[in-house]
């Protein structure tokens, strides 16, 4: 990543357009400038991964995703998690779980299938806001330590990445 370049796309799969837009304006209060794609629904998130449908000829961009796992329809966020996290390519591409649940078992079973971090929304709208906030200030610390981007992530998530050295 140069000087001029944002670093990564983060990309937020969440059903709740209210989430997704108090995600997206709190990560802007923080003057973090990635690009940012919000998806609601788990389909559409993995054809975005693997450039399929609609996202076929995206630009390849270097991802986190922020995933809720209660989506409905039949992909769901842990069955997007497992078809990312099963591809030998796109297993590279962080995966944070921002889920209302705070089922032990689910949080572990998330991390089983590769999850980064699992954070857990709060319902409190105000301790919402502030998990955001400090989910930013998170992504700055990651943006900052991301000069060797590729042994954090795939530039492309179709092409392998280097090994790590």
């Amino acid at each position: 990543m140069s000087a001029h370049d944002p670093g990564f796309t983060i990309l937020i799969v969440d059903d709740d357009e209210g989430h997704i837009e108090l995600v997206r304006r709190n990560l802007r209060r923080i003057a973090l400038g990635n690009p940012i794609v919000a998806l609601q629904d788990g389909a559409r998130a993995l054809n975005y991964i693997f450039q399929r449908g609609e996202f076929i000829g995206r630009p390849p961009a270097d991802i986190l995703m922020l995933l809720d796992i209660n989506m409905p329809g039949s992909v769901n966020g842990i069955e997007v998690l497992r078809q990312i996290k099963a591809d030998p390519i796109t297993r590279r591409i962080p995966v944070i779980m921002l889920s209302t649940t705070d089922d032990p078992r689910e949080v572990s079973r998330c991390y089983d299938l590769g999850c980064s971090v699992y954070i857990t929304k709060p319902v409190d709208s105000g301790h919402f806001i502030e998990s955001v906030r400090r989910l930013g200030l998170f992504l700055q610390v990651i943006q900052v330590g991301a000069d060797d981007s590729d042994r954090f992530f795939p530039s492309n998530p179709r092409v392998p990445a280097p090994e790590p050295r």
